[in-house]
């Protein structure tokens, strides 16, 4: 481990020194590259320093212990410093194994989210608005930027469908988990007899990609414009500025009507399909590499059912992980990672075991 340990910092420390060059600095292309490369060493460098610096003291203390000339109250204070700083390099080993653990390397992209309302017709959408709700409030707790791209309600203001962007640091990494069917237990607005109902949504999380990374034949393209409508088929504007684009070859559709110009709303939809075409790859390649999936947090698949909100009892309940919390209302209003976190314990867990 320790040989590994110094190859990441004596590549962190060349690429420090390539990052002040002024070449380096002109080209924006090879800056941006290696700067990524950098700050995703910064954490293990830090943590392997750390360790050198404790381990150093600890041989230090171990002397002044087995002094036999030294003042007995030295002794007993090194004693003491032995016991803590044993305790400190403990937690840094641990520390650093799971960072030294195989990243996937989507962590640090962009997301495109697409909620869909499922099984419970109204109540599902209006338990896919709540679940956008949860996602808006947790994403500005991160100072993450939440970006609307599509939308289609029902009559009482639920959500059929929401498609929307989240941008900010290492955004995959903490949210790729809920993808997948959300279950709801709850009386409806629209229940008269006070029974309770159950309803689901579905989550997929996308990894948004670049242009060069899914290259799209515009002769593979059919793409429609037509008027932008909101909530009851009402007018939102009066001009063809609504985008759905179609990609013949995988039969994907894609609309985007949020924004008010028609280029924007193409570009927001190219987006979105080119995150939906990536992830198709990507299945088709876990697919392949079935064995390799089994430290993950489920099969990662949408038709999964991964979560139960029951409403009546205040609890959620992760079926994946066998995680019950009895704090529904916290999680609805944002505090999400009281949920993620135990997800991503127990992934990282399952790659220990492997490793």
């Amino acid at each position: 481990m320790l040989d590994k340990l110094e190859e990441i910092n004596s590549r962190f420390e060349k690429l420090t020194n390539e990052l002040g060059q002024p070449e380096v600095v002109q080209d924006q292309g090879r800056y941006r590259k290696l700067t990524q490369e950098h700050y995703g060493l910064q954490e293990i460098v830090e943590c392997y320093r750390s360790y050198l610096e404790i381990q150093h003291e600890l041989e230090g203390n171990r002397e002044l212990a087995e002094a036999k000339d030294e003042d007995p109250e030295i002794r007993k204070m090194a004693n003491q410093e032995i016991s803590e700083l044993s305790q400190q390099l403990e937690k840094l080993q641990k520390q650093i194994e799971l960072l030294l653990l195989p990243k996937d390397p989507d962590d640090s992209r962009n997301i495109i989210i697409e909620i869909r309302a499922g099984t419970g017709g109204d109540e599902a959408a209006l338990f896919a608005r709540d679940l956008f709700q949860m996602y808006a409030h947790y994403s500005e707790s991160q100072n993450w930027r939440l970006k609307l791209l599509n939308e289609s309600r029902n009559d009482l203001g639920g959500f059929k469908e929401i498609t929307f962007s989240i941008e900010g640091k290492d955004v995959f990494s903490r949210m790729k988990y809920e993808g997948g069917v959300h279950r709801v237990q709850r009386v409806p607005k629209t229940e008269t007899q006070g029974r309770i109902h159950t309803s689901a949504a579905t989550v997929a999380v996308l990894p948004e990609v670049e242009d060069v990374e899914v290259e799209i034949n515009p002769g593979d393209l059919r793409i429609d414009v037509y008027r932008s409508s909101g909530p009851g088929g009402q007018s939102v504007n009066t001009t063809d500025s609504a985008v759905r684009i179609t990609h013949i070859p995988s039969r994907l559709v894609v609309i985007c009507q949020n924004e008010k110009s028609q280029l924007k709303n193409k570009n927001q939809a190219l987006k979105v399909l080119r995150a939906r075409l990536y992830e198709q790859e990507l299945e088709a390649r876990q697919t392949e590499t079935a064995e390799k999936r089994k430290g993950m947090v489920g099969s990662g698949d949408r038709s999964e059912r991964i979560r139960t909100y029951n409403f009546p009892q205040g609890r959620l309940t992760d079926h994946r992980i066998n995680l019950t919390l009895y704090k529904l209302e916290d999680i609805l209003l944002g505090n999400l990672e009281l949920v993620i976190d135990p997800l991503l314990s127990y992934h990282q867990e399952e790659l220990l075991k492997a490793s």
